[in-house]
């Protein structure tokens, strides 16, 4: 014989229409259904007000959340994400914040994201694992000024044709971006006056950290070029970062994704057009947006400019006076001991010291850099 199955409904029903019959007590009944007499009232007193329909089973869902965001909150979090679509929910908190004062509690960071995701507003990715560069050591610096980044962003086209090459310049320690132009080319007459101005406006830096590429570098002895032996007799120190590492300069290279993403895609039909786009960005990059290194801080505050002066006139070349003067020519080579030697084209025209550090070795120095040493024996400049 099969067993015998009923719904819960139907069991409610029986229980009623046995109630009705009054061959047993409450107790007894309700006994006999396996409930608790508590619970044989409430069905009881249901069936009395509704009928059947009041036997069917209701929502448990509660009738008020405590917890439930507010339409008003979710409706802020969302325009700010519209105002500033790359910006995630750390960032979207932290630029709400001085401007609603009123507001005495946020949201958490990730209830933020799950609102984003839950109205459609954060694309889709594949998770990837983050790899550590071995032997990467981020620079420390004490106080703005300390160091500055400079990097090419990477050259693209504009909807007309033109090349664009966008030239950055940033203050490390505050993140504060100096400048932000698109130039036609990476020559050194485009790069030069843009640094001179940038020195104009806002000082001299310690140090200079960038790539190995032109105009920064060369493959000259010491990579000189033209702009960095500029930057040594201004006494800027120039880091190069170690051929085919980015991750080097990585809060520059960081700062590149989030210019890319703002003001190249698409590109601006004009290079006109481009520059405002930069310029836009690096005002909002500088006094809009929240940046992590900084504590949810925006770069402007904390950046306050070098108390080096740009000089209207170049320092003149000073050496200790146990050096041995030699005058650069014209095509870059000076003479040791009746041999000519070959330095670099940038350094033609100027002056730089020789020290005898052993019987025949000699060090040359430029300035306060030591460029390379030289054997008599051999006359092989060696790094």
């Amino acid at each position: 014989m099969p067993w015998m199955e009923t719904s819960p409904m139907q069991s409610r029903t029986r229980f009623v229409a046995d109630d009705r019959l009054g061959l047993f007590s409450h107790t007894e009944l309700c006994a006999r259904y396996s409930i608790s007499r508590k619970t044989g009232y409430k069905w009881l007193a249901r069936y009395h007000h509704e009928g059947l329909d009041g036997l069917q089973d209701r929502s448990h869902a509660p009738h008020h959340c405590p917890h439930r965001i507010s339409q008003d909150m979710a409706d802020l979090i969302c325009s700010a994400r519209r105002l500033h679509p790359d910006w995630g929910p750390e960032k979207l908190l932290d630029w709400l914040a001085p401007r609603h004062p009123h507001i005495t509690h946020w949201l958490a960071t990730s209830t933020v994201g799950d609102i984003l995701k839950r109205m459609g507003m954060v694309p889709k990715q594949r998770r990837t694992r983050s790899h550590h560069h071995l032997g990467s050591i981020p620079p420390h610096t004490q106080q703005p000024n300390d160091l500055w980044t400079a990097d090419f962003k990477g050259q693209f086209h504009t909807g007309n044709g033109a090349c664009c090459f966008p030239l950055t310049i940033a203050d490390h320690h505050s993140r504060f971006l100096l400048t932000c132009r698109s130039l036609p080319n990476v020559n050194t007459l485009s790069a030069f006056p843009l640094f001179e101005r940038t020195f104009q406006l806002f000082g001299l830096p310690n140090a200079i950290r960038t790539d190995n590429g032109i105009p920064f570098a060369s493959c000259s002895i010491h990579g000189l070029s033209q702009l960095n032996v500029w930057w040594m007799r201004l006494s800027i120190q120039h880091q190069r970062i170690r051929p085919a590492s980015p991750q080097k300069n990585g809060a520059h290279e960081r700062m590149h994704k989030t210019l890319k993403a703002a003001t190249c895609r698409p590109p601006k039909h004009t290079l006109g057009a481009q520059q405002r786009a930069f310029t836009n960005f690096q005002h909002l990059y500088n006094h809009e947006r929240p940046h992590q290194a900084l504590h949810g801080n925006t770069p402007g505050p904390c950046y306050q400019p070098s108390l080096r002066p740009f000089p209207s006139k170049l320092p003149p070349l000073e050496y200790p006076g146990h050096f041995l003067i030699k005058r650069v020519t014209e095509a870059g080579t000076m003479r040791l001991k009746d041999k000519l030697l070959f330095l670099a084209n940038p350094l033609k025209f100027l002056h730089v010291g020789l020290e005898e550090t052993d019987d025949g070795i000699w060090s040359i120095h430029f300035a306060n850099v030591l460029l390379a040493k030289v054997d008599e024996r051999d006359m092989i400049l060696r790094e």
